[in-house]
């Protein structure tokens, strides 16, 4: 299916690795023009390096993109923890980034495509907002207020020529959830590489893939997908469908 995306011009923010490399990848697969936003991207004329928790940087990268077709909030990892376990200054950090930083950068994006009243926004979020985790208190409860956040914006912004849509990915095979699966194959059985052997629990027996999240992403972002706005998907096996 051709999705039409062609000659757009995107830009991904955390888009050095994981769910962010794989969408820019897929985007520019797709024909579209990728920026890529990032504390340490790959150096090129196409990529910024810039921390989205500073106050100013959203401004900053707006002006830096331009005018843009497609915007992919990615940028952001929270820590795991319960109440008592994530203290202020982590909760703060955290949430400067991911959650603020999604919802300043949209401010700045969503002003510039009202101008030339089309664009769409597309929020890589995660299934904790709706899967509620105590143990992952902080992430659950940003995730929870950005699939508020998009489907607020995304039912409105139709008016404005706008679509806003949101993503909410289970397990990926990053490789920060490979390092993390890695060690607990370590402790479990003595060896690290053993490590897919834990997948055994996840939907058909793995994490989904980056380029599985970012295929989705480029269909919601194309014409394809154009009367789509104010809504999540969610795309974790099923994960958030189970009971108990």
């Amino acid at each position: 299916m051709d999705l039409n995306l062609k000659g757009k011009r995107a830009l991904v923010t955390g888009g050095s690795k994981g769910i962010g490399r794989a969408c820019a990848q897929v985007l520019a697969a797709e024909g579209c023009e990728v920026l890529v936003a990032a504390r340490n991207p790959e150096p090129g004329p196409k990529a910024k390096a810039i921390d989205l928790s500073q106050r100013g940087a959203a401004e900053a990268l707006a002006a830096w993109a331009g005018e843009i077709d497609i915007l992919v909030n990615n940028a952001g990892a929270i820590p795991g923890g319960d109440l008592l376990k994530v203290d202020e200054e982590t909760w703060r950090r955290a949430w400067d980034l991911k959650m603020f930083g999604y919802i300043n950068l949209t401010r700045q994006v969503y002003a510039r495509m009202k101008t030339k009243g089309a664009g769409v926004i597309v929020n890589i979020l995660g299934n904790a907002g709706e899967k509620l985790d105590a143990s992952y208190i902080a992430g659950s409860t940003a995730n929870a207020g950005l699939m508020a956040f998009t489907r607020t914006l995304g039912g409105a912004s139709h008016a404005d020529g706008i679509r806003v849509v949101g993503i909410n990915p289970g397990p990926v095979a990053t490789d920060r959830l490979k390092s993390l699966f890695r060690q607990r194959a370590e402790a479990k059985f003595g060896d690290a590489e053993r490590y897919p052997e834990l997948f055994s629990g996840m939907s058909f027996g793995r994490p989904a893939t980056p380029e599985e999240i970012a295929w989705a992403v480029a269909f919601l972002a194309s014409a394809r997908s154009a009367y789509t706005s104010g809504c999540v998907v969610t795309i974790d096996g099923g994960l958030a469908a189970r009971s108990g």
